[in-house]
């Protein structure tokens, strides 16, 4: 709900500084595959004239159950209790090699939470990489009042965003990467600017917040604020814009996120990727370590353009769960998703390992 306009004078310079802080981060994600790919392609030049640093990755225990005497080997297990009586076997879930899944989040500031995440899955083996949207109004299972996906931010950091997150699709997360709203500006600053297809006429004004949003649609060539308020925007003073509000401006990010990453890669030099590796260094954390970087940039470098998919998670934007909007998932479809696109593990999930919130219970 939007709050009325109140004069600038009335409004403490902190709490504007956090409020803008609040209002352009969600858009910073975006970018921050490319900040990882830039500090990995930075790595993975290095690494051709040192001794190359094997990555050090963990696996995390599945969300799913399992038998424990079935890990072993991989083979047959016989049980030695046979004869007994037992619980019937749990299933089993084995992993696939080279397969890893990060969460991708534009944060707010201290007092606020992640309203843009997006899930990466990077497949060493074939060399492809998924990213699918996740919205920030997405209606999770947890006993808090407000159910919506970006809250589990303020409630328990990353750690606890990452949780609610493998719970609701069933899979297990491995690493996070969260990003600051000043990296968004300096990445598109440090390529030159972009050229992009505005979509749509973009009208916007929040006094409050300092906030003026006045583009054109057509092809443009803009800097990184401008790039800013581009992904940001969501509709105009008269209400008009993409109808979608939150999904159409998740397809402008992942248009614009491409084709960022065309004009990246097509322009390497080693000047540009020491820029590209700074700005990650100075606004991104994440678990991932050098290792890491350097083998996933080599396998985002292996696997071109035409094998980086993204997704938007599927659902129901105009939903409502006790009289609170939702954005409201489809589970046979979320479900159809991650088994095609995000599933680590060789066995299909069924719709018991998801915890997807009905909004009719």
């Amino acid at each position: 709900m939007s709050r009325p306009p109140v004069s600038q004078q009335s409004v403490p310079q902190n709490r504007r500084r956090r409020r803008r802080r609040r209002q352009t981060s969600r858009a910073l994600v975006v970018l921050c595959l490319l900040l990882f790919l830039g500090a990995g392609v930075y790595g993975f030049i290095r690494s051709i004239v040192r001794p190359p640093e094997l990555p050090k990755t963990t696996s995390p225990d599945p969300i799913v159950k399992q038998d424990p005497d079935s890990l072993g080997d991989g083979g047959d297990q016989t049980n030695p209790e046979d004869g007994k009586d037992q619980e019937p076997s749990k299933p089993v879930f084995t992993r696939k090699d080279l397969y890893f899944t990060i969460l991708v989040s534009g944060l707010d500031d201290d007092n606020g939470g992640s309203d843009t995440n997006i899930l990466l899955s990077i497949d060493g083996k074939n060399k492809r990489i998924n990213a699918v949207s996740l919205p920030r109004d997405t209606l999770i299972d947890v006993d808090w009042n407000v159910k919506k996906l970006n809250s589990a931010y303020n409630v328990g950091g990353t750690a606890r965003l990452k949780q609610e997150a493998s719970r609701m699709l069933g899979i297990p997360i491995d690493f996070y990467i969260t990003v600051d709203l000043e990296g968004f500006v300096e990445l598109v600053d440090a390529i030159g600017g972009v050229t992009f297809d505005v979509p749509i006429d973009m009208n916007y004004d929040d006094p409050v917040q300092d906030l003026h949003i006045h583009f054109t649609k057509g092809s443009q060539h803009l800097n990184g604020e401008e790039a800013l308020k581009v992904v940001r925007f969501r509709h105009n003073n008269d209400g008009t814009g993409y109808g979608t509000e939150d999904i159409g401006r998740i397809g402008t990010q992942q248009k614009f996120l491409m084709t960022v990453a065309k004009q990246m890669l097509s322009h390497l030099d080693l000047k540009s990727i020491q820029a590209y590796a700074a700005v990650f260094m100075d606004y991104v954390k994440t678990d991932l370590t050098v290792g890491n970087l350097v083998w996933m940039g080599e396998i985002a470098l292996g696997a071109g353009m035409d094998n980086i998919q993204f997704y938007t998670l599927p659902g129901d934007g105009s939903g409502y769960y006790k009289k609170v909007s939702y954005y409201i998932l489809y589970p046979d479809q979320v479900l159809t998703l991650i088994n095609d696109s995000f599933n680590p593990y060789h066995e299909p999930l069924t719709m018991e390992n998801l915890r997807i919130l009905n909004p009719k219970s």
